[in-house]
């Protein structure tokens, strides 16, 4: 039987598409927005809050949904029942970013029997966790060999990465800002590739969640380079917003700042979507970090440096 997919996550509608299936999709989530192509297809979630409004009002907003044991987002279950889908892929890793498996099994409450789909949801905390989703994902639509193929091919782009970040002549000490206001630092896999592209990671930990962080933190561990990429945001929002930021009195005291080495990233493409373009997410961040060896050309589109002070 031909699979009827649904993806209610946008890493995962990017692995669904990577393993070669994104004819099959039929139905998406708000955030899903590549290959463009899905855009022809319906979706079938909503946030239960603004998600334009300033960094503060989301998080404050989240935190009161979340207090209550509510929900962020809500799926349209039935439209969701009418596309009959076989399979619905989504994630159960951060109530916070997408969709999660409560969601989809609140919509599929009434469902029973052969008519409900299967469910494969993706846990990634590490950047192994992000290759065992994409194993799943293929597994459950009956094509292993893709799933292996696929993660031989990304894994070994950035081993090749990772290879020559090795020659470096140093690893610069490395702060990713996940939020702005109040101010996280990035966990999961971004330790992992900052170490990969040739940094030393500060601050967040691989493969343990994004933990809040103290301005005074910050301060004091003074990194060489500062990452700024708000998870959902693209570079024209967190442009936007950097005021959160360079308002502060201490911004100006930032040794990255002082010296050129503040930067914006798109964190709406890259670095929090834990799917295929994890890579160009690696790629950006050689780049960033060692200029002398890597030039991938994302400067301008991915990332953009900070005005110097």
């Amino acid at each position: 039987m031909t699979p009827r997919i649904v993806s209610l996550l946008a890493s995962g509608t990017e692995i669904v598409a990577a393993l070669g299936f994104e004819v099959q999709l039929v139905g998406r989530s708000h955030e899903c927005d590549f290959p463009s192509s899905v855009s022809r297809l319906p979706v079938l979630s909503r946030p239960k809050l603004r998600v334009d409004a300033p960094p503060a009002i989301v998080d404050r907003d989240v935190r009161a949904l979340l207090s209550q044991a509510l929900s962020i987002y809500e799926v349209d279950a039935e439209k969701l029942r009418a596309l009959a889908p076989t399979h619905i892929v989504t994630q159960d890793h951060c109530r916070v970013c997408a969709v999660s498996l409560p969601d989809v099994e609140n919509a599929l409450c009434e469902w029973v029997g052969e008519a409900a789909p299967k469910v494969v949801s993706l846990q990634p905390n590490a950047l192994a966790e992000v290759w065992t989703g994409i194993r799943d994902v293929a597994m459950s639509l009956g094509a292993a060999d893709r799933g292996e193929a696929l993660v031989a091919a990304l894994s070994g782009r950035m081993t090749a990465i990772e290879s020559r970040a090795r020659t470096a002549g140093s690893r610069p000490t490395f702060t990713c800002i996940e939020w702005i206001d109040p101010l996280m630092t990035a966990g999961n896999w971004m330790p992992e590739l900052v170490a990969m592209a040739g940094g030393t990671p500060l601050l967040g930990e691989a493969g343990k969640h994004s933990p809040d962080l103290a301005w005074d933190d910050l301060v004091r561990a003074d990194p060489e380079v500062l990452f700024v990429s708000p998870c959902g945001y693209d570079l024209a929002r967190t442009r936007a917003e950097l005021h959160a930021l360079t308002s502060r009195p201490e911004w100006s005291t930032l040794r990255a700042v002082r010296t050129g080495r503040a930067v914006l990233a798109d964190g709406n493409r890259y670095f929090h979507r834990p799917g295929p373009r994890l890579v160009e997410s690696l790629e950006i961040l050689a780049e960033i970090l060692h200029p002398e060896l890597f030039d991938f050309a994302h400067e301008g589109d991915g990332w953009e440096k900070t005005k110097r002070i």
